[in-house]
């Protein structure tokens, strides 16, 4: 199969071929600087505005700046919309807009690109003045003749030139006003969100955008034949719920303030310094602070330090980050100070992939402190579960006086998608706390033999002073060093988890409660899985899935909810070795660190699925993978 070159000479039919579908999913990438990422975040905002369902994924190098025209460098968004909701990013890629031809490579040779996808392509180099950059772009259409793509030349700098002395500048608005005319986007909704974006910075700037924005409308509507009609939900009927749209990090942030937390300390880290910019937009006008500490150590020691002295704290960090957080962490444990500790996951281990998504730190989380040192885990799945965590986090870390550990991750951390706007309930925030004279002879660590939970002495009560130790201590806080004292504390700061197990609902099966597989997964996986699993179901296999926002303690009910199923198995995106790969057998193969985990708990024969492709899973390999765990079935396509 090849792909056709459309000249944009010829005048398109006058009235241009619309393709109504359910869904779409488009790409912009650009070398790094040329604007991609804000024209995909204009058009995915002015989508969900509008009533679509939507999805981004970012398109990030791993390095900052790296040299341009070259694969690796390619940066951009990827936007999926639908009529209704949409949970990941999908599949394939149906138009993509490239200001390249080497970063349209990178997604070509990734299999990102649908087999019938219309390509965008900045037709300068073509005519570039060095010959090397003409050979590479004829080369690289030579490569994607082999499939039957439709290549659309687009006068990008050439249009961009009439407007701005500096068409790097300005081809992402040009490229926005294409998209904005091929998928009918509303034009004031438009105009808003590039205010937003750049009056901040001068009205000059924002009517030049505006001015680009309309020359691609324009340019499109004149040379294109084709649009595409992917109807928002309010026009099918849907329910006229007040919407927000934003990425994880800002949910995060903003159900900090609305959670009641007073600081956040953290040390910049990818991905997840942007949740300390949203922070720093709002937080002081609720009476909070953002520190930026001196690094990562030190973040966690202003955080711990805060919530001792009775504020309510935080730190933002990623996988180096919370490498280096280890002690202060094991800390928060053995003092049983209240903390919430946010790790956007990223790919590792060290640098790793700065830029990509990994579910990689569960294990380091739930075991990375010297000693027994249990915590709470969450994991958020969606972007509006992001805004709640920290609601539940907070709530968790003050009442059991314990360390909470909210696991995102880049997925979460970077996608935009819109959900119901959340309600906001004073009952979320802490009362005020108790600083009244501590009864005469209460214990710093005055433990309750039966739930381990004991009263928390805030500095400065009277009758509460007391000297804090990170040795073992006794409940008087004195050290000591007696195995008696040592086993009756640590079985103190355990059973804080057994008593919060049981206020917690066994999860719901998405599904039959019974079947020939059950899929279970954690974090940003949720859409993908779930998505994977209704095509399964719809061809007829007997599958479900379970997702776990509790990771520690684990929900209750899990073996039984285990055992009614032929097969489990974990899809994650962290490492496992292949079991038929050299060397690997049943005793040495590594497992997902979730299956690792379940099958620990539940004694279940727990396998797993797992790949670390540094971007997010696809429904359609997890359904290949699904295929192929459930035999004697029905092979056809879902």
């Amino acid at each position: 199969m090849t792909s056709t070159l459309m000249p944009t000479s010829a005048a398109p039919p006058r009235t241009p071929h619309v393709l109504r579908c359910p869904e779409h999913t488009v790409e912009i990438v650009s070398d790094s600087g040329e604007g991609a990422q804000k024209c995909g975040q204009i058009f995915a905002a002015v989508s969900a505005k509008m009533g679509n369902g939507v999805w981004t994924v970012e398109i990030i190098p791993a390095e900052i700046q790296p040299p341009p025209r070259i694969p690796e460098g390619a940066s951009g968004n990827r936007i999926r919309i639908g009529t209704g909701p949409v949970t990941n990013w999908g599949d394939e890629t149906n138009l993509v807009v490239a200001f390249n031809e080497q970063v349209l490579l990178a997604r070509h040779r990734l299999g990102a690109l649908a087999p019938d996808a219309i390509v965008l392509l900045e037709r300068a180099w073509a005519s570039h003045p060095d010959e090397d950059v003409r050979a590479a772009y004829a080369a690289a259409l030579a490569e994607l003749a082999t499939r039957a793509y439709r290549v659309v030349e687009v006068p990008m700098d050439e249009q961009c030139l009439t407007l701005v002395d500096n068409a790097r500048k300005g081809k992402n608005m040009f490229a926005l006003g294409m998209l904005a005319c091929i998928y009918g986007r509303d034009r004031a909704r438009l105009l808003e969100q590039i205010a937003q974006t750049f009056r901040k910075k001068s009205e000059e700037s924002y009517r030049q955008n505006v001015a680009l924005l309309d020359l691609g409308w324009a340019w499109a509507e004149a040379n294109l034949d084709f649009r595409v009609d992917v109807p928002p939900r309010s026009a099918q009927g849907g329910t006229d719920v007040p919407m927000v749209v934003m990425n994880g990090n800002e949910a995060i942030a903003l159900g900090a303030v609305a959670a009641g937390f007073e600081l956040c300390a953290m040390y910049p880290i990818t991905p997840a310094t942007s949740a300390s910019h949203a922070l720093s937009e709002t937080f002081e006008r609720f009476g909070g602070i953002v520190h930026q500490a001196e690094d990562e150590i030190a973040a966690a020691g202003v955080a711990l330090g805060a919530s001792y002295a009775g504020k309510v704290a935080l730190t933002i960090t990623s996988g180096p980050g919370l490498a280096l957080k280890t002690e202060f962490l094991g800390l928060a444990v053995m003092t049983e100070t209240p903390l919430v500790v946010v790790d956007v996951q990223r790919g590792g281990p060290s640098t790793g992939l700065p830029t990509k998504v990994e579910q990689s730190d569960l294990l380091a989380v739930l075991h990375g402190q010297p000693g027994d040192a249990p915590k709470v885990v969450l994991a958020p799945s969606t972007l509006e579960e992001c805004f709640h965590v920290m609601v539940t986090a907070r709530r968790i870390a003050e009442t059991f006086r314990c360390l909470v550990v909210v696991l995102s991750d880049a997925n979460l951390a970077t996608g935009v998608a819109p959900f119901p706007r959340p309600a906001l309930d004073e009952r979320w925030m802490r009362a005020a706390l108790d600083q009244d004279a501590v009864p005469e002879g209460t214990k710093p660590y005055d433990w309750d033999e039966a739930t381990g939970l004991s009263r928390r002495v805030i500095p400065g009560q009277p009758n509460g002073m007391h000297t804090v130790t990170g040795l073992e201590h006794d409940a008087r806080s004195k050290v000591a060093y007696g195995g008696g004292i040592h086993q009756h504390s640590a079985a103190m700061r355990s059973r804080k988890l057994a008593v919060l197990q049981r206020t917690l609902l066994p999860p719901t099966v998405n599904g039959d409660e019974s079947g020939d597989l059950l899929v279970v997964g954690w974090g940003s996986t949720r859409g993908a899985i779930e998505e994977a699993v209704a095509r399964a179901r719809a061809a007829g296999l007997r599958v479900s899935s379970l997702h776990l926002t509790f990771l520690s303690p684990l929900p209750p009910g899990l073996r039984e909810i285990l055992s009614r199923f032929r097969r489990v198995c974990t899809v994650e995106l962290n490492y496992s070795d292949e079991p038929d790969a050299p060397y690997i057998t049943p005793e040495n193969r590594r497992l997902g660190q979730l299956a690792w985990l379940l099958r620990a708990s539940t004694l279940v024969d727990v396998d797993c699925w797992t790949r670390v492709p540094g971007e997010p899973l696809h429904p359609g390999a997890i359904l290949d993978a699904i295929r192929a765990k459930v035999p004697n079935t029905t092979r056809g396509d879902a």
